[in-house]
C-alpha cells in the first residue's frame, strides 16, 4: 500500500472502524499499511477506544435494550441490538470450549451464541425455541472470534423467524433458521 497522508489515513481508519468494529490494532495496521503505534496514536487523537473498550460501549447499550431474557443469559457479548429486528453478539473461542483431541470447537457453543441472540431479539416479556435448523459449516478452533448476526425475517402472530449467520474473520462457519414463539404478550385494549 503506497503512503497515504495522515489526514487520509485517519479517515480511511474512522471507516474502517466503522465497518468492522471488531478489528485489533494489528488488524487495523496491516490493513492500513502502518505500524501498531501509528493506529494507536491515531486513535487516541481522534477519541476512537481501543477494541475492548468499543465493545464495551456497544455492549452496554445492547444490554439495556433485551426484553425476553436476562441479557447476562446471552452466550457471548451482545454487542448491538434492535429489538424485534436485529442483533449482534461476540463470542471467542477458549480452551475449555473445544474437544482435547481435535482441538474444534463443540457445537452446543455455536448453537447456544445463535439460539440466545435469537431470543434476545424477540420484542416480548417471554419467548421460547419452537424450531431450530442449524447447519455446521466448517470447523472453529481456538482463539477464532465469532460473529453471529440476527435477524427477524418474518412475523406471523406469535411466531417469530429469525436466520442467525455466524462467521469467524474469514468465513460463514454456522447458520440457523429459528421460529420463536413469543408469550406474554399484552395487547393494547386487552385485560390483563
Amino acid at each position: 500500500m503506497a503512503r497515504v497522508k495522515k489526514k487520509e489515513r485517519q479517515q480511511l481508519l474512522v471507516e474502517k472502524v466503522k465497518e468492522k468494529p471488531f478489528l485489533t490494532d494489528e488488524e487495523l495496521a496491516k490493513a492500513l499499511g502502518v505500524s501498531v503505534q501509528t493506529i494507536r496514536l491515531d486513535r487516541l487523537e481522534l477519541g476512537i477506544p481501543e477494541l475492548r473498550g468499543r465493545i464495551r460501549k456497544m455492549a452496554e447499550t445492547a444490554q439495556n435494550k433485551v426484553k425476553s431474557i436476562q441479557s447476562g443469559e446471552v452466550v457471548g457479548e451482545l454487542i448491538d441490538l434492535e429489538l424485534g429486528h436485529s442483533g449482534i453478539s461476540l463470542l471467542r473461542v477458549t480452551e475449555d470450549m473445544v474437544f482435547a483431541k481435535t482441538q474444534i470447537a463443540k457445537g452446543h457453543y455455536m448453537f447456544s451464541q445463535a439460539n440466545s441472540l435469537a431470543l434476545a431479539i424477540i420484542d416480548a416479556p417471554m419467548a421460547v425455541t419452537g424450531v431450530a435448523n442449524v447447519k455446521y459449516k466448517v470447523p472453529v478452533h481456538v482463539g477464532e472470534k465469532l460473529i453471529a448476526k440476527a435477524e427477524i425475517v418474518r412475523v406471523r402472530g406469535n411466531k417469530y423467524f429469525v436466520w442467525v449467520k455466524t462467521r469467524n474473520d474469514t468465513q460463514e462457519v454456522f447458520r440457523a433458521k429459528f421460529i420463536m414463539v413469543s408469550w406474554g404478550e399484552e395487547k393494547k385494549g386487552a385485560r390483563a
